[in-house]
């Protein structure tokens, strides 16, 4: 008969519970085991790292495409047919899944800092599951449709490179906590030695990262180039609706240099502004005209234009979650706007002195205009009377005839080419997206007298960016965000960026070697000292192993990692003496005499 001496003492560990309950649903004691993770758990553990990985680059990939959600919201429009900010599900759906695998991280970092055994619940890893394939499928489905996005990851990282480093070497370096008592812990010199060589190999190559650093903002403040110009794209499109006169007005208000729209031609000749194909989107034309919503913008003529309401869809669909801020009188003024012109465009800009940039879309074929565009066009521009220095042409049809009859526009293209290309096509000004031309490219057009404008500028940080690479202007949909940046957000020498490296590297290596040696003088000092306080229970239990499960688990439930005979004092929660009914269970167990 096997007989156990009743325990008196449960002292609850309600963190170390709480810490296993929710990541396997570990909550009883005899649930726990500080036995080796199982190869299948180690897999998953895995799976889970590799999970949060993608998910972190996903979410700093949505984060930084802020810039240009509003060109993602107008892809999703061409495709469906339904406007919709297609941003805020996305953002929400990649907030609570990063949240929740950072967490499931966190609390395995935490099993692995208390030697407990992973074993994460099945439940969660249905969640991990369907965070990586989610993700998979998203990575895709942007690859697939919007793939150009992806540079705005090596453009960023140009502004947050320097400080993600910074961030990154502080997490390795709370890191060496968990990584130096698994090595103090090991038994096996093998493993030790595995362990250390793995963290300290990648904590060195995360030392010099900074080596393959680059940004424009690390330079000498002193060659700083003056403020890119800001042209209103589409006027202040967050502000006012896109394309109409008073959202060219309010972008003047913001001291912008330069306007651009986009323009289309009527099937009467009259070249008018407007971004889609059809004006289901930004006019009433499914009540005015309930039978021609999907009919193409440029078979209507100017008098059936003119009758369209261009402002009340801003109101309504509120694109930029920016209605709210607008006055009264504001909301007044867009619930009256309609369609406009280029020639009522180049009146403004001349009135004010401003330089005018205008995208052409050439009529579909069947249209009365489809081979008399460029002429259609230049004759509105001659009609408005503005100096035609302001006018920056980019339809590259026909230019050398577009040249001799109006020899002072300003030839732009609209495609990249190299310097030479442009100056033998007399060409002296170049539009192009933010991410086609990189520092060096930006330096070589600076030096070739090439005027370089970059669009769709709409976050201070790569207005910054660009700002330190010698940019000459760009076209933003925000230029009342970009007028309060008078200076870029942060710009340092280089040997102020190399001092500031260093001195994080340096305290993040003697930090980490503080912590190795603190970790191993209490391994010293709790395996001197081991034998006075180690448990009978522990040997019990660990002399168990070759026991049924079962058996073990009854053991467990019973047994506790407290001295016996330390008394009452200080517990928590009295046990009943129930030895009588183990006893009767191990007796009646075959062979248990």
């Amino acid at each position: 008969m096997v007989k156990h001496q009743p325990l008196q003492v449960y002292e609850r560990q309600l963190c170390l519970s709480c810490i296993t309950g929710i990541y396997g649903c570990r909550w009883k004691r005899y649930q726990r085991s500080h036995d080796d993770t199982t190869k299948w758990e180690l897999l998953w553990s895995l799976i889970l790292l590799f999970t949060f990985c993608a998910l972190l680059v996903w979410f700093y990939f949505w984060l930084e495409a802020r810039n240009d959600y509003s060109e993602f919201n107008w892809f999703l429009y061409n495709r469906s047919g339904e406007w919709s900010d297609g941003t805020v599900p996305i953002m929400a759906t990649t907030a609570a899944g990063f949240t929740y695998i950072a967490f499931l991280m966190i609390l395995a970092l935490c099993h692995v800092a208390l030697g407990q055994q992973l074993n994460l619940h099945w439940l969660h890893k249905i969640g991990v599951t369907v965070a990586l394939l989610t993700t998979v499928v998203g990575v895709i489905s942007i690859n697939q449709t919007w793939q150009h996005e992806w540079d705005i990851i090596p453009i960023s990282l140009q502004a947050t490179g320097p400080f993600l480093h910074i961030g990154a070497v502080a997490a390795f370096t709370a890191l060496s906590w968990i990584v130096a008592g698994q090595v103090a812990r090991a038994e096996k010199t093998s493993f030790q030695v595995v362990v250390m060589l793995l963290y300290l190999g990648m904590l060195l190559g995360l030392y010099v990262v900074p080596l393959n650093i680059t940004s424009p903002c690390i330079m000498d403040p002193s060659k700083l180039r003056p403020r890119p110009d800001v042209i209103g794209h589409q006027g202040v499109p967050m502000l006012a609706p896109e394309n109409t006169m008073w959202s060219f007005q309010r972008a003047l208000q913001m001291n912008v240099t330069g306007l651009e729209a986009d323009v289309a031609i009527s099937v009467d000749g009259v070249p008018f502004l407007m971004r889609d194909s059809t004006l289901r989107r930004t006019t009433d034309v499914e009540k005015m005209f309930p039978d021609r919503p999907i009919q193409d913008a440029s078979f209507f003529n100017w008098t059936d234009l003119q009758q369209l309401n261009a402002g009340q869809w801003f109101l309504k669909d509120d694109p930029f979650w920016t209605v709210q801020t607008l006055s009264p009188h504001e909301r007044n003024l867009i619930a009256n706007q309609s369609v406009c012109s280029l020639e009522q465009l180049l009146k403004l800009a001349s009135y004010h002195n401003t330089r005018v940039v205008f995208r052409l879309r050439r009529p579909p074929v069947g249209h009365p205009c489809y081979n008399s565009w460029i002429n259609d066009t230049l004759q509105a521009t001659q009609q408005s009377r503005v100096p035609q220095s302001l006018v920056l042409w980019t339809p590259g049809e026909d230019r050398a005839q577009v040249r001799q009859i109006a020899p002072d526009l300003v030839q732009t293209s609209v495609e990249k080419q190299s310097p030479q290309s442009l100056r033998e096509a007399g060409i002296s000004r170049l539009l192009l997206r933010y991410n086609q031309a990189n520092t060096q490219e930006i330096g070589d057009f600076s030096q070739r007298n090439i005027s370089l404008t970059l669009y769709t500028v709409n976050k201070p940080w790569l207005y910054s960016v660009l700002w330190c690479s010698g940019v000459s202007s760009v076209s933003s949909e925000a230029p009342h965000v970009l007028k309060k940046v008078p200076y870029p957000i942060w710009l340092l020498r280089e040997d102020e960026y190399c001092l500031m490296w260093v001195c994080a590297d340096l305290i993040s290596f003697v930090v980490v070697v503080g912590i190795f040696i603190l970790q191993n003088y209490h391994m010293i000092r709790y395996r001197t000292s081991g034998m006075r306080s180690y448990n009978p229970e522990q040997i019990m239990l660990s002399a168990a192993v070759g026991r049924s499960s079962r058996d073990l688990n009854v053991m467990k439930e019973k047994l506790i990692f407290s001295e016996v005979g330390n008394g009452v004092a200080g517990s928590e929660e009295p046990y009943t003496d129930t030895s009588n009914d183990y006893n009767d269970y191990y007796t009646d167990r075959p062979g248990s005499q």
